[in-house]
């Protein structure tokens, strides 16, 4: 992928002034511009948040697939405030979260010490380059995270979380359908954030990539947001 280094520092912006939206009690998805006010998907848009159906990283189905456990080492990638709005917090795993934005870790660092969280390690950078040791996870997730992504990337990502996780086990990702309902609306919304969609495969070219590391226990399509969602376990 082509500026990579800058694609990453304009994702990493984004959510820091999402994070500083968010401290003077703005959220950036109910300040969108008029056009996209306009656009007749923004009805469906608005309803799937209504009902809560337009983030994926808080499903029930994540927390029955991973089976977290005391003992259990969860690595969070691109873990975004998960740990703060999407019941990550109540896991009795150990958690560890990585994401590029400078904020969101100042915030999670924040909330971890407020809550006297047990927290293994909230880092500051890329997924496709992190400080963990190999084999080291029991279970994890990458939600929200891929579609910003060309090919070329992403296989990098997925050599990353094959090396950390331990062999066999569990992970969740999702990646967006290209062809959904929503999918043209949901890069206009990330777009104007100025994190635009760069995921340039279809769900059966991506299958491709990820055969090499992971099996598929099952995959699901969240219509609502245009992504599908599978549930991994990593191959030794």
């Amino acid at each position: 992928m082509k500026n990579i280094n800058s694609h990453l520092k304009a994702i990493a912006q984004s959510y820091d002034r999402a994070i500083e939206l968010g401290r003077n009690g703005i959220n950036s998805y109910n300040n969108l511009p008029e056009y996209l006010k306009k656009d007749p998907d923004y009805i469906n848009f608005q309803t799937a948040r209504e009902n809560g159906l337009d983030s994926d990283s808080g499903r029930i189905e994540i927390k029955a697939f991973l089976s977290p456990a005391v003992n259990a080492k969860f690595v969070d990638l691109g873990c975004c405030l998960n740990l703060m709005f999407n019941g990550y917090d109540q896991w009795p795993s150990t958690y560890y979260g990585v994401d590029i934005s400078t904020e969101t870790i100042k915030l999670l660092r924040e909330f971890s010490e407020k809550k006297r969280l047990r927290v293994g390690k909230l880092h500051c950078g890329s997924i496709h380059e992190t400080p963990f040791e190999d084999n080291y996870f029991d279970i994890g997730a990458c939600i929200g995270v891929l579609e910003y992504y060309e090919k070329a990337f992403v296989r990098e990502v997925l050599i990353e979380i094959h090396r950390i996780l331990k062999p066999y086990s569990k992970f969740v990702l999702d990646i967006p359908d290209n062809a959904g309902k929503m999918h043209h609306f949901m890069n206009l919304v990330e777009t104007s954030m100025g994190r635009p969609d760069k995921f340039d495969m279809s769900i059966e070219e991506f299958e491709e990539i990820l055969f090499d590391f992971f099996e598929i226990e099952k995959k699901e399509k969240i219509d609502a947001v245009s992504m599908v969602q599978y549930f991994l376990k990593r191959k030794a």
